[in-house]
């Protein structure tokens, strides 16, 4: 399955939901798009399984995985024996290189961070990384090649950043962060239920 290139917006528009996090896609109009959309419309109620179909969309959607990438990262959460599973499945996302790129700051959205770790601009522990989906380990510190730290959007994302997750340690000077430990449930949006997420995938193993 190729990866969705469309509009943000409209995503999360139909999911009622800000996959991009700022909830800018939903002041003007935060109602579904399309001729059926309208604000006037009268909610559609959900059966059980279409509400945890949609927190797995809100899931996938917010980090920008494949369906494929999305269901492997779940069958690894759920082989986790030390964790619980929805917990662990939103660890291993947070620890995808194109998320961290953009928690450091260094692109103002994870589709801006995913092109930067494409183009071969990212460094892990002073190695080239072009793999997005490469999954870090806590201690790693990931970095801009000197070519990248020039960029003027890379300042501008450092720049609008309001502030930084617990979890990693920023230097802007240096362009540099460290994945300093796996983040806690708290820390992690709560507008996502991913117990439903789990009952999801559950259903079809």
């Amino acid at each position: 399955m190729s990866r969705y290139v469309g509009s943000s917006w409209k995503k999360s528009r139909r999911l009622g939901y800000s996959v991009l996090g700022t909830g800018v896609e939903l002041k003007k109009r935060a109602y579904a798009p399309g001729q059926h959309g309208s604000a006037l419309a009268r909610p559609k109620k959900l059966s059980e399984y279409g509400q945890q179909l949609q927190e797995k969309q809100k899931l996938r959607e917010t980090y920008g995985v494949s369906e494929k990438q999305f269901r492997r990262l779940y069958m690894i959460a759920r082989a986790d024996k030390n964790t619980v599973t929805g917990l662990a499945f939103f660890r291993i996302l947070e620890s995808r290189l194109d998320n961290l790129v953009f928690r450091c700051g260094f692109a103002r959205t994870r589709r801006g961070a995913r092109q930067l770790v494409n183009h071969g601009h990212v460094l892990v522990n002073g190695k080239k990384v072009d793999i997005p989906s490469y999954l870090v380990s806590v201690g790693d510190v990931i970095s801009l090649t000197d070519k990248a730290k020039k960029f003027a959007l890379v300042d501008d994302a450092l720049k609008a950043q309001v502030s930084v997750v617990p979890y990693i340690s920023v230097d802007k000077e240096k362009k540099e962060g460290t994945f300093v430990r796996l983040p806690e449930r708290k820390e992690l949006t709560p507008e996502i239920n991913e117990a439903a997420v789990v009952e999801f995938y559950n259903r079809k193993i």
